[in-house]
Formats: structure tokens, sequence, C-alpha cells
């Protein structure tokens, strides 16, 4: 079949929609809370490091039970999963809304977290559901392209409702959002392809899986934080054991939590680690740059937003193009060449002038944002059709995991070389990381070309 002629019928078209609501409504919450933050520390009358718990203990939440939520859809459907979360997400946000007290407010977020948990872990395998496997590059390209509006939009949207009202109107827009994707997704998203054998969900597993992945964030965090340095090594010889402990169960499983079957998919496995090491090179430069245009280059706070913008507005741009692009070209290929124009833009914010005007600092951020955007839609891509379509719910909880991963190692990262370094060569140190990350996950996407690409293979 001629893919050009391949289309969707309008049902289709409003499943993604569903999709789509679901993710803007997740990376938007996410964007407006890190500029709500001060707000909130004032309001509730709390220091800026205990604010902090109101974005920590969200994030927190998601990588602790990604895994899990993606095993459960592949055993009872990622359509079923999916709505339960946006029912959770939604009713947390009104409760959000009505929160009078910090630790109320806090308590909250942690519920949202699990509703957005569940949106997260199966929302890739529904858009491989949703497109045919011949163009499911165009899917995840729009998905990109959704995530960076969002991105691109979320500071404008709270700086405008923080102007105008309090901040319970953050968690209000999250209502309507919800309201429409639950509709739409309960009339019209796809079920799971009937499953040949269903396996039983693994409850030990899944505690394993919370405590793991819960301890390796904390411990990376009090390391950035420099924490009693006792505490850290009594939670790093609980991971050790724990995170021993739960691997090892993982290779007994016909179908684990943790999808240690998929990683014995060469180009799974290259796939994810390429991920991790190119989020957490986004992470170091995203991280860093805003202090270093605030306390070097003395920009305000509307302005470093506005230098800033150009990174995910380039990444609108070129998702989508990179999503027909995979229908043609190996998505190693591409991935190579986004890592090597990603590494490229940071290079050259490495070596920025010492008073850059204005759009000298532009032209750079762009062109970080069109490498992403060139490698992240392929990446994505081969990852979900590399497995099984009956794992498809593992493979998207290993995506959104890989992520998480890459940008909890990133902003540790920056908290060390931010030690480590005086204020004026903490961005380039940073910087300077970021590049040889960026190398490395395109030296790694590279390699993927001795692999066949899975791009509308079929199980």
């Amino acid at each position: 079949m001629n893919k050009e002629k391949i289309a969707f019928i309008p049902r289709q078209y409003l499943a993604v929609i569903a999709v789509l609501l679901a993710i803007m409504m997740s990376v938007l919450d996410g964007t407006i809370m890190n500029i709500a933050l001060p707000t909130l520390a004032h309001d509730f009358d709390v220091t800026p490091s205990t604010a902090i718990w109101i974005v920590n203990a969200y994030q927190l939440v998601i990588t602790m039970t990604l895994l899990s939520f993606a095993s459960l859809g592949d055993i009872y459907g990622y359509r079923r999963i999916f709505l339960i979360g946006i029912s959770i997400f939604v009713g947390a946000s009104l409760a959000c809304t009505l929160s009078t007290s910090f630790w109320m407010l806090t308590a909250a977020r942690v519920i949202q977290g699990f509703g957005a948990a569940c949106v997260m872990s199966v929302n890739t395998a529904l858009i491989r559901l949703i497109y045919p496997p011949q163009i499911l590059g165009r899917g995840m390209g729009v998905n990109a392209m959704v995530v960076a509006v969002s991105a691109a939009a979320g500071p404008s949207i709270a700086g405008s409702i923080l102007a105008l009202g309090s901040w319970h109107w953050l968690f209000v827009i999250n209502i309507p959002l919800g309201l429409a994707a639950l509709v739409i997704g309960h009339r019209l998203l796809p079920h799971n392809p009937p499953a040949e054998k269903r396996h039983k969900f693994d409850k030990i597993s899944a505690i394993a899986n919370a405590l793991t992945f819960g301890l390796l964030i904390y411990s990376l965090e009090g390391f950035a934080h420099s924490e009693n340095r006792d505490f850290i090594g009594l939670q790093i010889a609980l991971l050790a054991i724990i995170g021993t402990f739960f691997i090892r169960r993982q290779l007994k499983q016909e179908a684990p939590i943790l999808p240690v079957d998929l990683m014995r998919i060469p180009i799974f496995a290259l796939s994810i680690g390429t991920s991790i090491t190119s989020f957490t090179a986004q992470m170091l430069a995203m991280v860093s740059l805003p202090f270093f245009m605030q306390n070097v280059l003395h920009y305000n706070a509307v302005e470093i937003g506005l230098l800033l913008t150009p990174w995910p507005l380039a990444t609108i741009l070129t998702a989508p193009l990179a999503g027909r692009l995979v229908e043609r070209v190996h998505p190693g290929l591409l991935g190579g060449m986004g890592m090597a124009v990603f590494a490229a833009g940071l290079f050259s914010l490495y070596i920025l002038p010492e008073h850059p005007e204005s759009w000298n600092i532009v032209w750079r951020m762009a062109l970080c944002g069109m490498g992403f955007g060139l490698f992240q839609t392929p990446n994505n891509v081969t990852i979900v059709s590399s497995a099984p379509t009956r794992r498809s719910g593992g493979a998207s909880g290993m995506l959104g995991t890989a992520r998480l991963l890459g940008q909890t190692l990133g902003t540790t990262l920056v908290a060390l070389l931010f030690r480590m370094f005086p204020e004026g060569d903490r961005a380039q140190a940073c910087l300077f990381l970021a590049i040889l990350f960026a190398i490395g996950a395109g030296v790694v996407s590279s390699i993927r070309m001795t692999q066949a690409s899975p791009a509308g293979k079929k199980y």
C-alpha cells in the first residue's frame, strides 16, 4: 500500500485527540508548577526548599509507579489504565484547587502523580494502536510537537494566571482538558489486541520496583544537595539489596515489570541507552542556562523565558518532519544526525561571547531544539515499534522511565557541578559535560544502523 494514500477516518483522529489532550495536561502541569513555586512558598509561608516538594513528590510517585502501570496496561488494557489515570488526575486537580494548606496540596499532588503515571505509562502504546505501523512516526512526531508546544506555552500561561488571579486557577485548567480527554477516550480509544495468554500482575515486583526507583532517585537527590552522608550510604545499601532482588526476580518472569525481556532486543536496548544520555544532556543545559543568564548576563525572568523559548519552538518544527523522515531513513542515522546538531548547538552556547546580543543566544537555542527534535521522534518510534505488540505497555513504560532517569541524572550533575565550580564557570562546565553526553548519545544512536529498522514492522 502506498504510504501517502494512508489516511485516518474521523474516529481515529478523535481517538488521537484524547491522548494528546492528556499529554498536554500532564506537560502543562509540570511546567506551570515550576513557575508557581515562589508564589506557593510565599502564600504557605514555607521555605523554597520545602516548597520544592510540591514538584518532587509528584515526580517521585511517577518514577516509582510508571513501569507497574505499564504492566497493568499489558494485562488489563491500555485504554482502561489511561481512563483511570485521567479520572484520578482530574479528581486530584480539583483537590489541589481546594487545598487550604501546604501539606494538603502536597498530598493532592501525590495523588495527581498516580494519575499522571497511569497516563504516561500507556500513552505511546495507545498511539501505536491508533496509527497504522507504516506511519507510526507521524503519530510520534505529533506527540513530540504537542509536548514541545505545551512546554513552550507553560511559563506564559502560568505567568498570565498568576498575574490575573490566585495559584488555585493553575489547577482548574486541568479539569476541562481532562474531562474532554475522558469523554473522547471512553467513546473512541481502541482496546488491546486479544492476547493469547494473560499473565498475572506481580505485586511483589511492583513493590520492589517502587522501592528500587524511589531509593535511586532519592539517593541522587540527596547526593546532589549534600545531605547526611551516613543516611545516603544507608539508602545506597538498601538500593543494592532491593535492586538486586528486583532484577533477579524480573529475569525469571515471562512478562516482567522491568522489561528485561525487551532489553535483550539490541536496537531496543541501544535506544533506551541513547534516550537516557540525551535527556541527561538536555537537562544539564536547560537547568544551568537560566542561572547563567540571570547571574552572569543579568537578564530578568521574563527575558530569560523569551530567550529559552526558541528551543521548544524549533522542536515543534523538526519533530513532525522527523516523524515523516523515519518512514524512509533509518532511525539510527536520523538520531545520530540529530544529536550531532544538538551537540553543535551546545558547543555554540559553550563558546558564547562574553557580552552577547539577544539574537546571538536565540539562534543557538534554536539549533539545540532542532537537533533534539530530529533525534527524539525517531528514537521514540524505535523504542515502541521494536517491541512485540503485546508488550507495547512495557516499551511505553521504559520510554517514560528512560526520560525520567535522564532528567534526574542531568539535574543531579548540575547540582554537583555548581558546588565544584565558581559562579562564572558553572554553566560552561555543565555545557561541556552536556556536549560529551550528546556526542555519546549520537554514537550509540549510529550503532543502531547495524540493526534492521523496526519502523512499520508488524508482529
